[in-house]
């Protein structure tokens, strides 16, 4: 502690222009802890937004409101980590012009100030970049709901966003200032909204760095808000915008395949297959690319380029395809449709790859602080 202190009050102190933000619900004595210390390395500016906690908590908030350093801002009603976050960030702007900017922080105390020290050198020094504070879930003393949540989180967000990102819901993370406005217009109004801001650093291609931090959970994380069922469900359902248009396409190929076959059979019955495939992908190929461009992986640079990409990819897939379906159905004579969906379905998952690290290949650097360079 009494390095932390000294390291605050030298002339490169990491705080001197950043705000921390702490969302509070039914918050308890380890809030005030918190921000006693914080104010005691010398943090000059922190915003704490009471997100309609109980009647039981106003001495906790009376208690943060002496402080000189704090600014409380009030829902009358609970309305979510989410939209507490944002109410934070809309008093930032207000406020705070010019500062570097936020540093969010959880109120249940289980960020260490050393830690939150680091993330805001960290975003000191990288103005350009979203800073993640991020735990190691590999630590078999942490609670297993938390691990195994944490790391299926973390597995499928790498999966379909192409980023490989250890702690997907970490909240102690570095926003700079120009980043802030975007963040108020993000949807989601509870721990979803924290995914969303992955999400949305990814279309804006904005470099996402890691810092490592003590991973703490206090009395097996029983002060924890968060629903493992209900707000799981909320963030999950961010990653159904990924495979949206690629069942979406699925259907409109299949359904094209099961007219054409109708079609084929009759008109050229030794190449029914082939033509069908390559006359249902012709249909979905269009609706599949442009909503993959625009809606899954927010692409907005080389039109033609990506487009070049996508149709090979197009072409490769579908004779895959055909040649898939026609030696299946050879053998068993029968099922054709089912046999296209299966092949298909094994395909899609081939294909998203593909389109994800070379259709669709962001030109953002990849360089990222790794965790164990900033572990103590």
């Amino acid at each position: 502690m009494e390095n932390e202190k000294n390291y605050f009050h030298s002339k490169t102190h990491p705080l001197k222009d950043i705000v921390v933000l702490i969302p509070a619900f039914n918050p308890d004595n380890k809030l005030v802890i918190l921000i006693n210390e914080l104010t005691e390395l010398g943090v000059e500016n922190i915003i704490v937004v009471d997100d309609g906690s109980k009647n039981e908590c106003k001495n906790i908030f009376e208690i943060i409101r002496s402080f000189n350093q704090c600014d409380v801002l009030q829902h009358a009603v609970n309305l979510g980590k989410g939209r507490a976050l944002k109410t934070g960030f809309n008093h930032f702007l207000n406020h705070y012009k010019g500062f570097t900017g936020v540093i969010t922080v959880d109120a249940d105390g289980q960020h260490k100030c050393g830690d939150i020290v680091k993330v805001a050198q960290a975003l000191g020094d990288n103005q350009n970049s979203l800073i993640l504070g991020t735990r190691n879930f590999k630590d078999k003393n942490i609670p297993f709901r938390s691990r195994f949540g944490n790391l299926m989180t973390a597995k499928l967000f790498n999966y379909f966003a192409g980023m490989n990102i250890s702690d997907t819901q970490t909240g102690l993370r570095g926003i700079p200032y120009h980043n802030v406005l975007s963040m108020i217009k993000i949807s989601g109004e509870k721990y979803e909204f924290e995914m969303n801001m992955l999400m949305e650093c990814i279309q804006k291609r904005t470099d996402i760095k890691e810092i490592g931090i003590e991973t703490i959970y206090i009395d097996e994380n029983k002060s924890s808000h968060f629903n493992p069922i209900t707000d799981s469900v909320r963030i999950y359902v961010v990653f159904l915008k990924f495979i949206f248009s690629s069942f979406a396409s699925f259907f409109v190929d299949i359904l094209s395949f099961i007219i054409f076959i109708k079609v084929f059979v009759i008109l050229v019955p030794d190449y029914f297959i082939l033509l069908s495939t390559i006359g249902s992908r012709v249909l979905s190929s269009a609706f599949n690319y442009t909503v993959n461009r625009k809606a899954v992986f927010y692409f907005k640079d080389n039109k033609k380029n990506t487009m070049m990409k996508y149709y090979l990819l197009c072409i490769i897939q579908m004779f895959v395809s055909a040649l898939g379906v026609s030696f299946i159905y050879n053998q068993i004579h029968q099922y054709e449709v089912v046999i296209k969906m299966v092949v298909d379905s094994l395909l899609f998952l081939t294909s998203f790859r593909i389109q994800r690290d070379w259709v669709f290949k962001s030109k953002t650097s990849s360089n990222s602080l790794t965790w164990e360079n900033f572990r103590q």
